[in-house]
């Protein structure tokens, strides 16, 4: 998907409402879909998986269902509805798919290493994905080293998104407040996961897999504004200019 993107460089009030008016100190990345156009590839390979293996489902079914949330809570989920665990070979056959599937095809987010260079702030990862993942698809991107160690991800708190737990181990390991800590979320539970735990949320729909509203649905849920570009993004954390997006 391709924004369109109207620059308006008067200060917006109403833009900027939510928004508290104290410097950030730590911004917190959300991984696919943010930092890396791998939604779509992730969906399909899922659902590819998931019915070679007897649960029936498109890409475009796991996207509405579980697009931000853990792999951890998605298979509990669906192991509540087959009846059954999972077999152990849906772990490996997926995990293979995924890792074929982003050494050719994925991407990360146009502009996102300009607009990383650009960022005073600390920045850290803070995902749903497994660690083994993010190594793969950060590392095809060429962002991993840029963000290592201070890559986050759910494994390592009891509840995952849309719970607040992620967002606030990684404050903690980052030595940062939680107000102070501005959150960049492509999908529902991140925000609300990221808003549960006091942070402000800015919501980006610049990802190949965002559909036509995705915006009004990130604001719903509790983002403060939101982008489709990420040359927008340094500007918006420096909060010195209004920034709209027009679809």
């Amino acid at each position: 998907m391709t924004a369109t993107v109207c620059f308006c460089w008067t200060r917006s009030v109403a833009t900027f409402a939510g928004v508290p008016n104290v410097p950030f100190d730590l911004v917190i990345f959300d991984c696919d879909g943010v930092l890396v156009d791998s939604e779509v590839i992730s969906c399909q390979a899922h659902a590819r998986v998931l019915s070679r293996h007897g649960y029936v489902i498109t890409a475009e079914e796991v996207f509405q269902r579980f697009l931000g949330r853990s792999t951890r809570q998605a298979n509990l989920e669906l192991e509540a509805e087959l009846g059954r665990s999972l077999p152990d070979d849906y772990h490996t056959d997926l995990r293979d798919d995924l890792h074929r599937s982003f050494a050719t095809d994925l991407e990360p987010i146009p502009h996102i290493a300009a607009a990383l260079d650009r960022i005073v702030q600390p920045v850290c990862v803070a995902s749903s994905g497994s660690h083994e993942r993010m190594r793969v698809s950060l590392g095809r991107a060429g962002l991993y080293d840029r963000f290592a160690p201070h890559i986050f991800s759910a494994s390592q708190v009891r509840h995952g998104k849309p719970a607040p737990d992620l967002f606030l181990f990684a404050a903690d390991q980052m030595n940062a407040a939680p107000a102070r800590c501005l959150v960049i979320e492509d999908s529902v539970p991140g925000i609300i996961g990221a808003c549960a735990a006091g942070m402000t949320v800015l919501g980006f729909h610049g990802g190949s897999h965002c559909p036509a509203g995705h915006a009004e649905t990130l604001r719903a849920a509790g983002a403060v504004l939101t982008f489709g570009d990420m040359r927008q993004l340094p500007g918006l954390i420096d909060r010195s200019e209004a920034v709209v997006v027009a679809e």
